[in-house]
């Protein structure tokens, strides 16, 4: 098992370490419901350094990436990011992913820790476009600064403006003292906040500064059990559950990261479905009676026909109810159908609903 360059700081402060997508990762500390309103309310730190990282480079890094990615690159200008996805040639998902323009011919690709291997051999199998491609993944660490807190913490530590920089944009600055960091604001918990990038042997330096800086603000460290349950909350996909090589980004609610005024891997099968529809959808819902949704429990219309499963499931701290998302099939899938979820052979009634649930 790998471990990220904090593995020893997790350890110290007690945090309860799990393998995670090949790595030693801290699942909780002082308790998932406590982490998860504590970035609600003021703000949470994350080492999510297990995710991979690349740098596309050259005169072909944006034709490259044009064709292996849906969204469409040539939106992206100098300090914006964009979220999308690699499509497979089966018309399924390979990755999410997020891409950085850093400046002109040359990118920042950021990659869930699952799918490195993966997604490096699917890029460079396309790479005729004589992009250089760099595998940065082990040499660099992430941290996930997140809330409502989590500017007013940052910004303490930085000279570079952070209100200046928005959702979905970035700057490379100092931080803490360290150069050369990557300030983005994006996040995976819906709160709002800061990743930031760096070389390993800053982690620790970059870990401590950012605690004792939201100390005040009430900042604590926060694991992967939080990470999921707030991710959830706002509706957000996690490949493996609720995306992966058998799900396309249409039936995914993908379709607005899947542009089609460009030539992309799997893009015939995707206008297809665009245009003609699909017969399974990923939706939200809710349940309507007690009950804790699970991934892959199945669920059934009133009959007790199965019409799909579920894909991610919680009980959700903020509003206290079960709820998920599942791929349903036609024509359960419409917003307010009412669907049942297998729970240890009950079936448990639920609504379909709008994500974000909160």
């Amino acid at each position: 098992m790998k471990k990220t360059a904090l593995y020893d700081k997790h350890v110290s402060l007690g945090a309860k370490i799990v393998p995670f997508a090949g790595f030693e990762m801290p699942v909780q500390y002082s308790g998932v419901t406590e982490e998860h309103f504590a970035v609600r309310e003021k703000a949470g730190l994350f080492d999510v350094s297990h995710m991979g990282q690349f740098f596309i480079e050259g005169p072909g890094s944006k034709d490259l990436l044009q064709f292996v990615t849906t969204n469409n690159v040539d939106a992206l200008e100098n300090g914006k990011a964009q979220y999308s996805c690699l499509p497979n040639e089966n018309g399924g998902i390979v990755d999410d992913l997020i891409v950085y323009k850093m400046e002109d011919d040359k990118y920042f690709v950021v990659v869930n820790a699952s799918n490195i291997d993966k997604d490096w051999n699917h890029i460079s199998k396309y790479n005729t476009f004589g992009a250089k491609m760099i595998n940065a993944s082990d040499d660099m660490s992430l941290l996930a600064v997140q809330g409502p807190k989590a500017t007013e913490i940052l910004q303490k530590l930085t000279d570079t403006n952070l209100s200046e920089i928005p959702y979905y944009n970035f700057t490379v600055g100092s931080v803490a003292g360290v150069d050369n960091v990557i300030i983005s604001n994006t996040g995976y918990t819906g709160s709002g906040g800061f990743e930031i990038y760096f070389n390993n042997e800053a982690a620790v330096k970059l870990w401590d500064a950012i605690i004792e800086a939201g100390s005040e603000e009430g900042i604590i460290p926060c694991g992967l059990a939080a990470r999921d349950t707030l991710r959830l909350e706002k509706g957000f996909c996690l490949y493996g559950n609720d995306i992966d090589d058998t799900t396309s980004p249409i039936e995914a609610g993908l379709g607005w990261i899947t542009k089609f005024d460009k030539d992309f891997v799997s893009k015939e099968t995707f206008a297809k479905q665009k245009e003609e529809g699909v017969t399974r959808k990923l939706v939200g819902f809710e349940l309507t009676d007690k009950g804790v949704p699970r991934h892959d429990y199945p669920v059934v219309d009133a009959e007790g026909n199965v019409i799909g499963k579920v894909t991610s499931g919680t009980q959700s701290p903020m509003k206290k109810v079960g709820l998920g998302l599942a791929y349903v099939d036609k024509p359960h899938f419409k917003l307010g159908s009412e669907i049942f979820i297998q729970v240890r052979n009950k079936n448990i009634p639920a609504k379909v609903v709008k994500a974000p649930f909160v």
